[in-house]
């Protein structure tokens, strides 16, 4: 099944005591000294219990999706040997601060459908006085990562930091990270773990300026390589697959394989895959002794609604409506 976790973030927010802003001069009195420094895993905030989050997480990437429920001054800060990325779908403030290592502060009142990039390494802090309430997603990115190619650099680049900017092609792969870790599903990890290795392109050539060089694969899997990971699909079928373990049975690193895998099969390996489950589902249909309920779970959905949307979604048909059509 997929190592996907999905659940209230587990890391206990520091025993700090929140010091109301003073909104004329703010100096961050909850986290001063040692505090200030201090590395965390996530995004930490004060007062306890002012965001509800949901974490997922994936090889080498974390979306950890962010709601504030009161409508209160709060304060946040962040420092990690990871890059965060932050998503703000909605975030509006009367007042307030936001500072990261190496940029001037800002005292931005609206940055809603912004994005905010913070290297590894770099402190990020601030508070507000929220005019709403905010809607956003926090990515966690391992600079080494097992699904980064070595040949890009990408722990060895100097990341520059960003602060409230827009980017089409990066917000909408983030959009679509966010959306995977919002829904989880049977096949999902190697569709996000894919949507990360575009995340990591997207912030070089941002960085960059360009896009990274990238060596040509020409031709797509060996023969060899097409028998042995479609043989290798089809008997762990049922099993939430990873990027990685299909990189490894062609011997390729997880970006050559996920490139050259779409150049020989015609699609992805997690729509590729979804193809032959809905196919293996179609014979099932078949059998009127198994309901639509059993057949999703035999094939490793863990909800009817998710089987019914994926099979909807190849066939134009419910599950149902298909076995009334064939009958």
């Amino acid at each position: 099944m997929s190592e996907l976790a999905v659940g209230p973030v587990g890391v206990a927010a520091p025993a700090v005591r929140f010091v109301p802003p003073n909104i004329a001069r703010h100096r961050f009195p909850a986290w001063t000294g040692p505090q200030a420094d201090a590395v965390s895993p996530v995004v930490q905030f004060a007062p306890s219990g002012i965001a509800r989050r949901q974490l997922a997480i994936w090889n080498g990437i974390q979306a950890d999706t962010v709601e504030i429920v009161r409508r209160e001054p709060f304060e946040y800060r962040f420092r990690a040997p990871c890059h965060l990325l932050i998503m703000s779908e909605r975030q509006e403030r009367d007042d307030g601060e936001t500072l990261v290592e190496g940029l001037p502060k800002s005292r931005l009142h609206e940055f809603s459908h912004k994005l905010s990039f913070i290297p590894a390494g770099h402190r990020f802090f601030g508070w507000q006085k929220p005019r709403a309430l905010a809607r956003l997603t926090y990515f966690y990115i391992d600079p080494r990562g097992p699904l980064i190619d070595p040949e890009l650099g990408f722990a060895k680049t100097e990341l520059k930091p960003r602060l409230f900017f827009f980017d089409e092609d990066l917000w909408q792969t983030a959009g679509k990270l966010k959306s995977l870790s919002d829904n989880p599903a049977l096949g999902q990890r190697q569709h996000a773990e894919a949507l990360s290795i575009v995340l990591v392109h997207e912030l070089l050539r941002l960085n960059n300026g360009v896009i990274p060089a990238r060596s040509h694969i020409h031709g797509g899997l060996a023969g060899w390589q097409q028998k042995k990971v479609a043989q290798y699909i089809e008997e762990h079928l049922l099993e939430d697959i990873s990027l990685p373990t299909l990189a490894h049975v062609a011997q390729l690193s997880p970006f050559h394989f996920l490139r050259a895998f779409k150049q020989s099969f015609g699609l992805p390996p997690h729509r590729y895959m979804s193809r032959l489950r809905i196919e293996r589902a179609k014979s099932l249909l078949a059998d009127p002794a198994m309901s639509v309920t059993q057949i999703g779970s035999h094939l490793g959905f863990s909800e009817t609604s998710s089987f019914t949307t994926t099979f909807r979604k190849h066939t134009g048909l419910t599950p149902t409506a298909y076995r009334r059509s064939h009958d």
